[in-house]
This record gives structure tokens, sequence and C-alpha cells, in this order.
């Protein structure tokens, strides 16, 4: 069940922990997230992992030691957009890994929250 705590503080004090190209590339995607989906609650979950939710988790992201990830939170989406994802980057069952030098397109991860809202 998704929590439904909206604490963008911690999302501050959480990027603010990260090295610069890092806390830059997430930034980017955390501000395209909420323009893209307006009322999006914002909150850390299990001490590391950024979740944005409206009324369920929607899509998330975490800096990892070798790369950045994004979560769909939808195997189903991730699988049936494998074809698009994998042309800039890797997926791994709902999660798509990338790099503050490989950033995802815009145009993505638009298309990943519009699915996720509508329900996907």
């Amino acid at each position: 069940m998704a929590k439904t705590k909206d604490d963008p503080a911690a999302v501050d004090q959480y990027l603010a922990g990260l090295p610069a190209e890092e806390r830059k590339t997430l930034e980017e995607l955390r501000q395209l997230i909420k323009s893209t989906v307006p009322g999006a609650r914002e909150r850390i979950s299990y001490g590391t992992s950024v979740i944005f939710a409206l009324d369920r988790d929607l899509v998330g992201f975490v800096s990892q030691p070798n790369h950045l990830s994004f979560f769909t939170m939808s195997p189903s989406l991730a699988k049936a957009m494998k074809t698009e994802i994998t042309k800039t980057h890797k997926v791994s069952g709902a999660t798509i890994h990338f790099t503050a030098d490989s950033p995802l397109p815009e145009s993505l991860v638009k298309k990943i929250l519009q699915a996720r809202v509508s329900g996907s």
C-alpha cells in the first residue's frame, strides 16, 4: 500500500548528499516529474529511494554506486516499452539504469509518467 506522506525536505536532503553531477541529473528528473504530474507527492523510501505518488506510487529514482536508477513501478510497462528503452539505456525488470552523462530522454520519462498516471 502506498504511503501518502509528502516530504520534499527529505528529498532535498537526500539530493544534497549526492555528487554534483548525480544531484543535477536527479534534480532535473525530479522537476520533470513534478511538472508532468502536478500534485505528485514525493518522499524518501527505505532511506535511499525517492518515490513520487498520487493516490498510489507512480515512479521513483535512486543513486546507486555505479549508475542511477529510475523505477517505473510497473514490470508490465517496462516490458512493453523495452525496445524503446533499450535504444538508449539498460532495463532490468521495472528499473531503467542511466548515468549523469547519459540521462533519460525527456520524452521517454513523460511517456512513462502518462502511462503510470493512467493506470499502467
